[in-house]
């Protein structure tokens, strides 16, 4: 398929100290989604894009290559992703190394499995997509969320004709960071990945956890020790 595997892993994380190498049972946060990269076969590449030396090493115990640091202009807290991508790919062009798709693992989803990988790759080409992003279906509707006024008085709040039942209300998704995946031409031309023919890859709800925060954290290891 021609597919580049990228994991973006900065070092410096505000909210979960050194997020990305934090050991998740015994093992560091990374290489979840550097493992599930390689047991699904599809990519020609692994490259984890990390501005820290001590993260290459542990990529690249793991089997991921890091052919060069990410520049610190784009390791900072406000760098956008599309821009670290854009950048890697430029680089990558530079020597020779081109790819007609490139599919982006976070490594804060750990519960993202090969199966997932290979699912989205078998979307995309079914669809004859541009790009393919996983979501999930979301907890609790936004049909029951609203502002609150600094009085707090909610009158109305909930509206008689949506019901009050869940099972009643439509289903509403959400981003879940675990997969974004996108033909390289179609990302250099929108730096964008719903412009056009844009798919959904739907995940349920076990393997979608995006870790933000130390109880994120602790979900993850016990779900992790529960689906492994």
């Amino acid at each position: 398929m021609n597919c580049l595997a990228i994991i973006p892993a900065r070092s410096g994380s505000k909210g979960l100290k050194d997020k990305n190498i934090k050991l998740l049972n015994g093992k560091p946060l990374m290489a979840y989604s550097i493992e599930a990269a390689i047991k699904s076969k599809v990519f020609e590449k692994i490259i984890v894009s990390t501005d820290s030396q001590a993260y290459a090493e542990i990529a690249k115990e793991y089997g991921a290559e890091v052919p060069f640091l990410r520049p610190s202009h784009l390791a900072e807290d406000a760098t956008a992703t599309n821009d670290v991508i854009a950048d890697l790919l430029e680089r990558l062009s530079a020597l020779g190394q081109v790819f007609k798709y490139f599919m982006i693992l976070q490594p804060t989803s750990p519960l993202r499995t090969s199966d997932d990988i290979i699912n989205a790759v078998k979307l995309i080409n079914d669809k004859k997509a541009n790009a393919v992003v996983s979501l999930c279906e979301v907890d609790h509707s936004p049909l029951y969320t609203g502002k609150v006024p600094e009085d707090l008085r909610i009158d109305g709040f909930i509206k008689k004709d949506i019901g009050y039942r869940r099972q009643e209300l439509p289903k509403y998704y959400r981003l879940n960071g675990a997969i974004y995946l996108s033909k390289v031409d179609y990302f250099r031309k929108y730096q964008d990945f719903y412009k056009e023919s844009c798919y959904a890859y739907l995940m349920d709800k076990e393997h979608s956890l995006d870790i933000d925060d130390e109880i994120d954290f602790l979900t993850a290891e016990i779900f992790q020790k529960h689906f492994s």
